[in-house]
Formats: structure tokens, sequence, C-alpha cells
């Protein structure tokens, strides 16, 4: 596909301006309200066909120009709750708006008002950076004179602009990422959502990705971010929340929440394999100055996070000893997102996404619902 150009089709995009240059600067028709917020969310319910509570009476507010992250196990509720946001699906009950348009009676100037990058690509292989952009900006109505400029300033943002003329089939998945990330942003929107965006790449293509997120969030837009790394999530987001089974049960900044931890988190690597580690977690969870303390077993031993994993730790040391356990080294460290994690939902994150009992708790099941239809109430 490229950019039409006969008369035709250049009066039907004078049309398309016409109708939709409240896409351009959506802020212009927003209702007014006495504090911005681009998302506001009451009583949020959404319920599948069979009878499934997907999604259970969130409230949530994000403000204009935050960095918001949406943190949970997989099946907890990210994606349909990003998905009913972004009008993808209809909530059951409760009031959403997003940048002051409610998503049930405006529907169509809230999809004018985001941008949406979601875990799968949606750009065409078989077009060329430049003309994935620009196709975008006539989907998105972008008057037709600024879409050259437009188009070099998105590429020039994501990085891409000296491969702007290479068919995207070509491409590292990073770079299709960033690609797709330019095409939710040619309308200029004041919030973008981006569920699970860095989702395979690696590290060095996701810290490409986190740049381009924090200059555009730089910019004054508002980002809501869904991810699995919860690394990405400390590194870029200024509040986050966590959900589990459709409900929200913490939110906070990342040092927030880091403090409602508490104490101090003990690193212990063992010899012995999974036997030594279960034994160790054991004696962890029985040990009497740990009370209340959380314990996990990680691959090379065991973590436990305690109010006083530095005053009792080595007492811990001599017991894992007298029990005939092979101590290899051990650290003290202050909490990291990861360790809120597991004290909040009782899961530890893998690297797949997917819950794994930190402490006999089940993990999450798959984000979807067998293909299953909402239940809308009308």
């Amino acid at each position: 596909m490229t950019s039409p150009e006969s008369e035709v089709e250049s009066k039907r995009d004078d049309e398309t301006e016409a109708e939709t240059g409240a896409t351009q600067d959506s802020t212009q028709e927003r209702p007014a309200t006495a504090e911005r917020a681009a998302i506001d969310v009451e009583g949020l319910e959404l319920i599948y066909a069979d009878g499934t509570a997907a999604v259970q009476g969130i409230d949530l507010t994000v403000p204009e120009g935050e960095f918001f992250g949406f943190l949970g196990p997989n099946g907890a509720g990210k994606t349909t709750t990003i998905k009913t946001f972004a009008t993808l699906l209809s909530p059951t009950a409760g009031t959403v708006r997003v940048n002051g348009f409610n998503v049930r009676s405006d529907a169509r100037k809230v999809r004018e008002s985001i941008g949406y990058m979601a875990q799968e690509t949606s750009i065409d292989p078989e077009l060329t950076a430049a003309e994935n952009v620009r196709f975008a900006c006539e989907a998105y109505g972008v008057p037709r004179g600024e879409r050259a400029d437009r188009v070099a300033e998105l590429l020039d943002l994501v990085d891409l602009a000296d491969v702007a003329d290479k068919r995207a089939d070509e491409f590292s998945g990073g770079m299709k990422k960033r690609l797709d990330a330019a095409t939710a942003l040619v309308h200029r929107p004041p919030l973008v959502f981006l569920d699970e965006p860095t989702t395979g790449l690696d590290p060095k293509a996701r810290n490409r990705l986190w740049d381009y997120f924090r200059r555009i969030n730089d910019l004054g837009t508002t980002i809501f971010l869904t991810t699995q790394y919860l690394e990405e999530a400390d590194q870029l987001c200024d509040r986050l929340a966590v959900i589990v089974d459709g409900e929200i049960v913490a939110s906070g900044s990342p040092a927030e929440l880091k403090r409602e931890v508490g104490g101090e988190v003990l690193d212990v690597e063992l010899e012995g394999g999974a036997d030594a580690r279960n034994r160790a977690a054991t004696i962890a969870r029985e040990f009497d100055a740990f009370a209340a303390a959380t314990v996990a077993e990680s691959e090379a031993g065991i973590s436990v996070t305690a109010e006083t994993a530095r005053e009792h730790g080595t007492d811990l040391l001599v017991a894992l000893r007298d029990a005939g356990l092979t101590v290899t080294g051990f650290n003290i460290r202050a909490p990291t997102l990861d360790d809120v994690f597991l004290a909040i939902t009782g899961e530890e994150l893998d690297a797949d996404g997917d819950g794994r009992s930190g402490y006999g708790v089940d993990g999450g099941g798959s984000e979807g619902h067998d293909g299953a239809s909402p239940e809308v109430s009308r």
C-alpha cells in the first residue's frame, strides 16, 4: 500500500480532515474537568458470558502526564483492563473515562484520542518503514500536508530514519516494535497504551524501547504500561498498581511499594539442588526470629524478606549449617519490585510473565478467556 495520489483521493482526504480534525489535537474538544485525569475509573467490572469475572470492582485514576505501570501474573486481568480502556471490550458495570470521554457513549472520541500498542505488532511487513507510518497517518486522518513531516519526525524519534526505505520484513524484532510504536503516535495522542511492548525482545532492544518511551513521556504523553518485566516498571513508571484475580491489591510509586515490604532481603546460596532449597526454605519459615517473613526459593538458594534480616541473618546461616546444609554465599540487600510482587501476590514473576509459586500459591493462567465474549450490560 502507498499514499493515495489521485485527485479523488485528495478530495477524500480533505473530507476526512474536516470530519476528524479533533484527532490532531484531541485535547481541544475534551470535557473540562477540575482536575485533569487521563484515565478515571469507578467500579469497573467485566464478566464473561460463562460467568467468569475477569475484572472486579476496579477504581483507578491516572493523572495526565504520568507514566503508569500495571503489573500482575498472566490471567490477572491486565490485558482485559487495557482493552476495556481502549474500547476493544465493553464493561459489564462501572464508569470508565479516558481523556474525559466515556468508553461507552464516546467510544469513537476515546479511540481518536489514544494510541494503542498491542502485544503483537500491527505493521505491514511488505511496506517500508516510511510507508507504514504514512499509512497510519492516512488511517488516523493526519492532514495531507503534514504527513511527510510527521513521518520524518516519528522515524527519527524511534531511530529508524536511516532505514526509512527498507521493508519491515527485513527488520529485527526490536526494530519492528519501534516502528509499531511510531504508528501508534502519528495523530499525537495525549495517552498511549502499551500492552507488554517489550515481551520477547533481547535486553539491548528492550533498553532502546525504554529510551523511546521515556522520550515520549517527557514530551507530555501519558503512558499506561502493562509489563511482565519488573525491572522495566521500576525503571520507567512514576506509579504502579498490582492486579491479582481481577482486583487491584496494591498501588503506589515503586519506592512506596518497596517500603511497604518492610525490612531487607537475605539471599542465601546453597549446594544440593532442589532438595536443599526446600529444606532451607522450611527452616527459614519456622525460624522464630523471622516472624511474618516472606520466604521464596530461587535458582541458587532461598530469599528471606524480614524486618530482622540483617539482625538475625547470621543466626539463620548457623541453623542451616547445623541442619547439614552447605551455604556457599549470602547477601543482604534492599527490596526490589520482585520482592514486592512476591510479598503481595505470593508469587514470583518469571521471565515469561507467568506467576510461579513463591510459597505454596499457584501461579496464574493465561491472560485470555477461551475466546468467550464478555457479558455486557447495555
